[in-house]
C-alpha cells in the first residue's frame, strides 16, 4: 500500500504540531511494510528528494506565502506524479492550496483528509474560501477529525458528519531521544526541577500573554521553549511585568526538549483560541507523566486533559483562574504528582502511536476498497 501525505510544511524545515502528527504517523505506517511518501514546500530548496529514517521526503520550493498558505507552482506537477503512483491521497486541512491543487489534477485516487483546524484569524478570507473548502471537504471519501469535542463544536465539519471520523494523534515514546545524563545534569544546574514548562511554537492562540500576567505576582519558575512570530513581544511584556524566573530558551533539538519535560514540574498549555485544535507538546507532557494546566476552549486539549484528574483545566484568556491553578498545583506537590501518573496512564489507554497507526491503516483499507467496489 502506497501512501502520499501532501501538507505544506514538515521536517526538517519545521517542526509544527502537524508536521509531529504526520512525522508519527508516517513512520508507524513504514514500520508496518506501507511505502509512505511525504510531499511538503521548503523555504530554501528546490526540487529534492530523500529518505528520512524509514519514508520519502519529497521538497519543493516554495514560491511565496499568503495568509500563512504555502503556494509553488512547481508542486502541482510533482504532487500529479506522485499520486499516480499511491494508493491513497492524504491530505491535511487547513491549506487553501491543497484543494487548488486537488482539483487543477484531478487525481481520482481514494483520499482522506484530516482535519486539523478551523480557520480562525482570517475570517475575511474564509468568506472567499468557503466554497472551495467545502467543495473539497465534499470531495474527499473520508474525513478524519482529532476529538469529538473538536467535530462536535466544529461549525465547517457540521455538513459532513456522515463521513468524518474521530482518530485522537498518537505519539511513540521511543521516537523520542533519551539524553545522557550529562545534559539532563547541566540543565538542571541551569533551571532547577521545579519549573511550569512550555513547549511550542510561539504564535498569538498560544495564549502566553495570559501565562505571563498569570505569573505577575507569583514569579514562579517558568521555562518557554521555542521560537515565533511573537517572541521578542513575549520577552519585552514579561521584563516589563517584573518576571526574573521566566526563561525563555529558543527553538531546541529534541533532546534537549526530553530533558526539559523530565526535570519539569507540571506542563502549562494556556492557548485560548480554537487554533489550537488538539496540542501535540500537551499531549507529549501526558506521555512523560507530567500535570497538566490547559484552558477549555472546546478542542481536543480538553480530550488530552481531564480537569481534576490529570490536571486542571481552566476557562481561556483568564490570568486569574490561570494563576489559581499555578498556584494550586505549586502547593499541592504529593496531588500534582499523582495527577502526573493519572497522564501517562490516560496517554497509554487513548493516545499511543500504534493506536492511531492501527486505525489510519483501517480507514486507508476502506477508501480503497470503496474505490474498488
Amino acid at each position: 500500500m502506497n501512501i502520499l501525505h501532501f501538507y505544506k510544511t514538515y521536517l526538517p524545515d519545521s517542526h509544527g504540531g502537524v508536521e509531529q502528527f504526520i512525522y508519527q504517523l508516517a513512520h508507524g505506517c513504514a514500520g508496518r511494510g506501507l511505502k509512505v511518501d511525504v510531499l511538503s514546500l521548503s523555504p530554501d530548496l528546490g526540487d529534492e528528494t530523500s529518505w528520512f529514517e524509514n519514508h520519502t521526503l519529497h521538497r519543493v520550493r516554495r514560491n511565496l506565502e499568503i495568509a500563512s498558505t504555502g503556494i509553488s507552482l512547481r508542486s502541482i506537477r510533482r504532487f500529479a506524479a506522485l499520486a499516480r503512483h499511491a494508493d491513497v491521497v492524504h491530505y491535511h486541512h487547513p491549506w487553501p492550496f491543497a484543494d487548488i491543487v486537488h482539483f487543477l489534477t484531478r487525481i481520482s485516487k481514494p483520499a482522506i483528509l484530516t482535519y486539523h483546524s478551523d480557520i480562525v484569524r482570517q475570517r475575511r478570507l474564509l468568506t472567499m474560501y468557503r466554497p472551495l473548502m467545502k467543495r473539497f471537504l465534499g470531495s474527499v471519501d473520508r474525513i478524519v477529525a482529532t476529538s469529538q469535542i473538536y467535530l462536535d463544536s466544529s461549525q465547517a465539519l457540521s455538513g459532513f458528519r456522515e463521513k468524518t471520523v474521530v482518530i485522537p494523534i498518537g505519539l511513540d515514546r521511543s521516537t523520542y531521544p533519551n539524553p545522557d545524563t550529562k545534559l539532563t545534569a547541566r540543565w538542571s544546574q541551569e533551571l532547577g526541577k521545579g519549573f511550569f514548562l512550555f513547549v511550542g511554537v510561539l504564535r498569538y492562540y498560544k495564549g502566553l500573554h495570559v501565562l505571563i500576567e498569570a505569573n505577575r505576582d507569583l514569579d514562579y519558575p517558568l521555562v518557554i521553549v521555542g521560537a515565533g512570530p511573537i517572541e521578542n513581544e513575549l520577552r519585552s511584556h514579561a521584563a516589563n511585568v517584573g518576571l526574573t524566573r521566566t526563561r525563555f530558551l529558543g527553538a531546541l533539538p529534541d533532546v534537549d526538549k526530553v530533558a526539559l519535560f523530565n526535570l519539569s514540574y507540571a506542563v502549562v498549555f494556556p492557548s485560548h483560541q480554537r487554533s489550537e485544535a488538539f496540542g501535540i507538546s500537551l499531549l507529549e507532557g501526558a506521555m512523560f507523566g507530567k500535570p497538566m494546566i490547559s484552558s477549555d476552549i472546546g478542542t481536543g486539549t480538553s480530550y488530552i486533559n481531564n480537569h481534576g484528574d490529570t490536571g486542571l483545566v481552566v476557562s481561556p484568556d483568564d490570568p486569574c483562574a490561570l494563576r489559581e491553578a499555578l498556584h494550586y498545583l505549586h502547593d499541592n506537590p504529593a496531588l500534582a504528582g499523582e495527577m502526573g501518573r493519572r497522564a501517562h496512564q490516560r496517554y497509554l489507554e487513548y493516545f499511543t502511536a500504534d493506536q492511531m497507526v492501527d486505525r489510519y491503516i483501517d480507514l486507508y483499507r476502506e477508501v480503497i476498497a470503496k474505490h474498488q467496489s
